[in-house]
C-alpha cells in the first residue's frame, strides 16, 4: 500500500500544473494517465507549436453555467505568470496574432518545461496506467490503478474532456463526477469545423484550401477571424469560434467583406468607372475562386456597374454581408479542439477546486463545465485552474 497527499489523474496541461505547484509545496504527489505519453494535447496544439496563452485572457472569454466560476483562479495566476515560467526555462515563443504566443520551435518545450518542473517538485508520473477503481475512504480516498492500491489525501480529477479521443480523451472524469453525486452538464464538440450538405459539398470541395478574412456570427458570437474552405465543409478560426454558438438547424452567417459598405463602395465606382463589372471588383477584393463562385451561385452575370441601380446594389450587399449556410453539422469530437460543458461547477470551490462536503476530490481544467474561446485561453484556464487547486492542497 503506497500513501500521498495528493493523486492527479491526468497528465495534461492543468494536471502537470496542479501536481508540481503542489510538490513544490512540499505535498508528496503522483500522476497518473492510462495514455502513454504526458500532455498529448499540448503536442498536437497549435500546429505543433502550442499556443500556450493569450495576454488578453479575461473571464469573457469563457463559456459555462456559471461565468462567475473562472474569475478567481483567472485573476490569482495570470498569462503573464506563465510566461514568467517559459522564460525563466529559456523557451522562445512568438506572437502570431494579438495576444496569443506559440513556441517559436516545438510544443516537446512545454511539456518539457512542466516534467521537470514536476521533477523538480519531487512529482511521480506514472503512465500507461489507467485508474480502475476510485472510493472514499474515511478522510481521504483509495485507488486502484496499475495494479497497485493507492491511498491519497486527495485526489486531483484532471483528466480533461471528449474531444480527439485518438489522443485517449474519454469520459472517465464524468463518470467520477456522477459516482460522487455530481450534476455533469450536457457536452458537445467545440471549437470544430462545420460539415455541409451533399448538395454544397461539390461546390466547396472546388474552393478546398482557400482561407479569407471574414466575419461570422452565430448567436450571440461575432468573430472576425479568417475562413477555411475544406473538402468536406468550412473551417478556419472563424468558424471553429461560431461552432461554441451554434445548435443543430441553426444558420452561420458570414460576412465576406467585413468593414466594407458594399453598396456605397460600389455607388462611388459606379460613377468613377461605370464600365467597370462587379466581377473584376469582387474578384480584386477575394480569392477569385471564391468571387466566381459567389457570382455563380448568386446567378449575378457580368454585368457594368452602369448598369446596376441602387437597389441591385443593395441587394448584392446583402448577399455579401449576410451570407448564411446551415451547416450539416460539425467533425465531432474527432477533431474538436474542447469540450463544451462538463462537470458542474455549481458544487465546486472556484478558490480550491474541491467539492463541497467533500474536499477530498477535486476537479481542475477541461473536465470541468469552462470552456475558453479559441486562440490560448483554454491553455490559460488549465494554467490558472492547476495552480489554484495546487496551492490549496
Amino acid at each position: 500500500m503506497k500513501a500521498y497527499d495528493v493523486i492527479v489523474i491526468g497528465a495534461g496541461a492543468a494536471g502537470l500544473m496542479c501536481a508540481l505547484t503542489a510538490g513544490s509545496g512540499g505535498r508528496r504527489v503522483r500522476v497518473i494517465d492510462h495514455a502513454n505519453k504526458a500532455g498529448k494535447k499540448i503536442l498536437m496544439s497549435g500546429g505543433g507549436r502550442c499556443n500556450f496563452t493569450n495576454l488578453a485572457t479575461t473571464p469573457g472569454h469563457f463559456f459555462s453555467a456559471n461565468p462567475h466560476f473562472a474569475i478567481s483562479a483567472l485573476k490569482r495566476y495570470t498569462p503573464q505568470h506563465f510566461v514568467d515560467l517559459v522564460e525563466r526555462h529559456g523557451i522562445e515563443y512568438v506572437e502570431k496574432a494579438p495576444g496569443q504566443l506559440f513556441c517559436a520551435d516545438s510544443a516537446k518545450e512545454i511539456v518539457g518545461m512542466l516534467l521537470t518542473e514536476c521533477e523538480w517538485a519531487g512529482v511521480e508520473v506514472s503512465l500507461s496506467t489507467p485508474v480502475t477503481r476510485i472510493e472514499r475512504r474515511g478522510e481521504g480516498m483509495r485507488l486502484r490503478a496499475g495494479g497497485e492500491t493507492l491511498d491519497a489525501g486527495a485526489v486531483v480529477v484532471a483528466t480533461g474532456g471528449l474531444s480527439i479521443p485518438t489522443l485517449g480523451a474519454s469520459g472517465f472524469g464524468y463518470d467520477i463526477a456522477r459516482q460522487f453525486g455530481l450534476a455533469v452538464t450536457e457536452t458537445r464538440a467545440a471549437l470544430v469545423p462545420f460539415t455541409v450538405t451533399a448538395p454544397w459539398k461539390a461546390s466547396l470541395k472546388a474552393l478546398s484550401g482557400i482561407s479569407c478574412p471574414v466575419e461570422a456570427r452565430c448567436g450571440e458570437g461575432r468573430y472576425r477571424e479568417p475562413l477555411l474552405f475544406t473538402h468536406r465543409g468550412l473551417s478556419g478560426p472563424a468558424m471553429l469560434q461560431a461552432s461554441s454558438h451554434w445548435q443543430p438547424g441553426e444558420t452561420v452567417t458570414i460576412d465576406w467583406l467585413p468593414g466594407t459598405p458594399v453598396a456605397e463602395t460600389l455607388a462611388a465606382l459606379r460613377r468613377e468607372t461605370p464600365r467597370r463589372q462587379v466581377g473584376s471588383w469582387l474578384g480584386g477584393r477575394l480569392p477569385r475562386r471564391l468571387a466566381q463562385a459567389l457570382m455563380q451561385w448568386h446567378g449575378w452575370p457580368e454585368e457594368t456597374l452602369a448598369s446596376l441601380s441602387n437597389a441591385r446594389l443593395e441587394a448584392i450587399e446583402q448577399v455579401l454581408k449576410s451570407w448564411q449556410f446551415k451547416p450539416a453539422g460539425t467533425e465531432g469530437w474527432r477533431t474538436a479542439e474542447v469540450t463544451l460543458g462538463g462537470v458542474d461547477t455549481a458544487a465546486i470551490s472556484s478558490k480550491t477546486f474541491a467539492v463541497d462536503d467533500l474536499p477530498q476530490l477535486r476537479f481542475i481544467g477541461e473536465v470541468l463545465d469552462v470552456t475558453g474561446q479559441l486562440g490560448g485561453f483554454n491553455f490559460q484556464w488549465a494554467w490558472a485552474s492547476g495552480v489554484a487547486c495546487g496551492q490549496s492542497l
